[in-house]
């Protein structure tokens, strides 16, 4: 590993800090090195608060030293004026003439617009260091430029024989009939904190009544969708509470509003679901996405190959009969064991 690599690897490791909590931005780390020492360091924590640049830079105790350092960041610097100022104009302002980046910026708004700002204003920039690894940081920040849609994270649990639930009726409970252990399920919750969204089908709200919050670790709730195309879901079920933003996807005609937090929009269920879902969700900035179930609402998805990665945790029991398990026709990418259960994991790109 060479110089400049050790150190956007270290801005990749202080991105990391910001998953679950920079939505709709990327995760950015930045480092600021004189004679091969870190001097000042910093991330972005949050939308509307400073970016990574920034808080590097307010890091280094001597100013003086700026003008003779480097400074790495593992993604492009902006260049134009959001919520915060334009951290290219910053380092431009600061002095600092060395500039090494990770990945150029997708985003239409800087797209190498950083770059070239910097070049024009004297500084020497080297780009595409660990570009790979960066890409990959924010994966879901690129696929939702790239290709105008949410990262999407398909997850469901199965039992040995290969089910996803049991036979229901008008009498069965409206809990979840649980296939994976505890240490599964709080794995789960460490992915819902991650995600910016999670969706679930018609059934999963009748069958289940789900929070789909966060609860076995910490983070911030993710949105919540659910598809209800005959708006069946009851007005006391846990998703119409307004307690977390919420989308339903309905044709219905929309409900009189009772809750800034719950967001009814009207599609076309006869065709092209999937894809409706996506583009609404594009322009709600929505970046990633965990759809936890149905079966019908997995399957969807997998039909028309709008995935990017799937999570199927295979519980240590069988139910004989029930509702089958979504059928995926790809090779494992990894596979993990949580005590006596199974996670299997799949990557579409």
């Amino acid at each position: 590993m060479n110089l400049h690599e050790k150190y956007i690897k270290r801005c990749i490791q202080l991105a990391k800090n910001g998953l679950g909590n920079t939505y709709p931005n990327p995760m950015v780390g930045s480092v600021i090195v004189y004679n091969d020492t870190i001097i000042g360091e910093g991330w972005h924590k949050k939308a509307g608060e400073p970016h990574a640049e920034v808080n590097a830079i307010n890091a280094v105790k001597d100013k003086s030293l700026l003008s003779a350092a480097t400074i790495y960041v593992s993604l492009e610097p902006c260049s134009h004026l959001g919520r915060t100022p334009p951290c290219a104009n910053l380092i431009v302002e600061k002095g600092i003439i060395n500039v090494v980046i990770g990945i150029i910026d997708s985003n239409s708004k800087v797209s190498g617009a950083g770059v070239a700002f910097l070049k024009n204003n004297g500084c020497n920039v080297l780009v595409g260091v660990l570009e790979s690894e960066c890409y990959n940081l924010n994966k879901r920040f690129f696929t939702f430029h790239n290709k105008r849609r949410p990262f999407i994270i398909l997850k469901w649990a199965e039992t040995k024989d290969g089910f996803i639930d049991k036979v229901r009726d008008a009498t069965s409970d409206k809990l979840p009939n649980w296939i994976s252990n505890e240490y599964s399920q709080q794995y789960v919750h460490k992915m819902r904190a991650k995600e910016h969204a999670i969706l679930v089908g018609t059934n999963t709200v009748l069958n289940d009544n789900p929070v789909l919050n966060v609860r076995s670790w910490s983070g911030e709730n993710p949105v919540r969708i659910f598809i209800d195309r005959e708006f069946k879901a009851p007005s006391d079920c846990k998703l119409l509470d307004g307690s977390i933003k919420t989308i339903v996807f309905t044709a219905a005609e929309q409900k009189e509003k009772t809750n800034e937090n719950v967001i009814f929009e009207k599609i076309n269920f006869s065709k092209n679901v999937p894809q409706q879902i996506c583009a609404v969700l594009y322009k709600y900035e929505i970046q990633s996405m965990i759809i936890e179930g149905g079966a019908k609402t997995l399957q969807g998805f997998i039909d028309v190959n709008l995935w990017d990665e799937a999570y199927v945790f295979v519980g240590d029991v069988f139910f004989n009969d029930g509702l089958m398990a979504p059928k995926l026709n790809k090779a494992s990418f990894e596979t993990i064991k949580i005590s006596n259960d199974i996670l299997i994991v799949y990557k579409n790109y």
